[in-house]
């Protein structure tokens, strides 16, 4: 079966078979490594990407439900070699270690702040509640989400007043 996509701004047309995942799709066919399988159940949300904006488990989702949809992994979050600032707020709150739940945490924290930027910790948790972690306590997590809501609006304050 022959789908159309766009995943990280760029249109993709591959020949899949019908019982593919979205995530074998992602890592084995497109070569997307940063969106990890964790437990294959939807339970871990190593693998969340945004689907056309939302964040979802792509280990639950067939590589056919997304025809003529857009996908967004964590490769697709940063802009080259430049971390993002959730990204760069991750890496300065040290809320990554082992880093294999990383890119679902950077993905569902993108998800949240274009929607809430300045969000509470109880809506934090609440948006992260499908991303599970094995090494850290959450709150660096937490504290990384807080920090780059603040970077974010000192990126978008700069940006404006070069205008």
């Amino acid at each position: 079966m022959q789908i159309r996509i766009i995943v990280n701004g760029r249109p993709v047309e591959r020949e899949i078979e019908a019982d593919m995942r979205l995530l074998d799709l992602l890592r084995d066919g497109l070569h997307l490594t940063g969106t990890k399988e964790g437990c294959g159940e939807g339970e871990c949300g190593a693998c969340t990407v945004l689907l056309d904006g939302q964040a979802v488990n792509s280990c639950l989702i067939l590589a056919a439900q997304v025809d003529g949809k857009e996908i967004l992994t964590v490769e697709g979050i940063s802009k080259g070699n430049t971390l993002h600032p959730i990204q760069q707020a991750f890496v300065e709150e040290g809320a990554v270690q082992c880093g294999f739940c990383t890119p679902g945490f950077i993905v569902s924290t993108y998800a949240l702040l274009k929607s809430n930027p300045a969000p509470s910790d109880q809506e934090i948790t609440s948006a992260l509640t499908g991303n599970l972690c094995r090494c850290t306590g959450y709150v660096k997590i937490v504290d990384a989400v807080h920090h780059a809501a603040k970077l974010m609006h000192q990126k978008e304050g700069r940006s404006r007043r070069a205008l």
